[in-house]
């Protein structure tokens, strides 16, 4: 790093601070679900929040969410989808300096129980309705609703859905996932028909599951297609 001007002071300016927050999304008991923390210190002590924390001087980013993400809930690995979900730097979203937030998004499927740590008195899978009704602190119920929003449009033109299923899974188990974070319940023949149709979407494996009365069901993985060429839209 090159030394800074002799004019230079670095006191002269006010503090300022980046963190990282995430919104880390499973399906559980029929449910779309975010973790939520408790927190332990000011400020909004014993509010539920997202997550995250500050960045250190000696990391980037990306360490930093895997950090807190340690610390907070003892989860050491999101097995799935994450990406930067936006960023957000209103002057007074945090009361004791001027902070910018990264958020990320993250996605899973059956991730386990958190363990509560760091500044994180408690840990926990909440439905995400119940999250969005609740008094988040700092401006985390923003960040959260971003996230589900930006998670419920990726369904509809990426191949995103599996990031909630196993590794291999059935036809119904993937729609299951669409219901679950669409809210909505899907025709299943039609789900069948588009999915299947899809060039690259998903993959036969060639094995079977028995899924309920009937025939046995298909199992697929997840395809090499990225992007849904046409996207599985949403219906009224």
């Amino acid at each position: 790093m090159p030394p800074s001007p002799p004019d230079y002071d670095a006191a002269a300016f006010p503090p300022f601070a980046v963190t990282v927050d995430l919104i880390a999304l499973t399906v559980r008991d029929d449910a779309l679900q975010a973790l939520l923390v408790t927190r332990a210190e000011e400020p909004f002590a014993g509010e539920l929040a997202l997550p995250g924390g500050f960045v250190r001087p000696d990391e980037d980013l990306n360490a930093a969410a895997a950090r807190e993400l340690a610390e907070e809930t003892g989860l050491h690995q999101v097995p799935g989808h994450l990406e930067q979900l936006g960023t957000y730097g209103a002057p007074d979203r945090d009361p004791r300096m001027r902070v910018v937030s990264v958020a990320y998004l993250a996605m899973a499927p059956a991730l386990p129980d958190p363990e509560p740590g760091g500044d994180a008195s408690s840990a926990a899978w909440v439905p995400v309705a119940k999250a969005l009704e609740s008094e988040l602190a700092f401006d985390h119920r923003t960040l959260l609703t971003d996230g589900v929003a930006r998670a419920r449009a990726k369904l509809e033109y990426t191949s995103l859905a599996a990031a909630f299923c196993p590794p291999e899974f059935t036809i119904s188990e993937l729609r299951h996932v669409y219901e679950v974070v669409w809210g909505a319940r899907i025709d299943p023949r039609n789900f069948h028909r588009k999915v299947t149709s899809t060039a690259g979407f998903l993959i036969e494996t060639g094995r079977s599951v028995t899924d309920g009365p009937g025939r046995p069901a298909a199992l697929y993985r997840s395809g090499p297609t990225a992007v849904l060429v046409p996207p599985l839209t949403r219906e009224p």
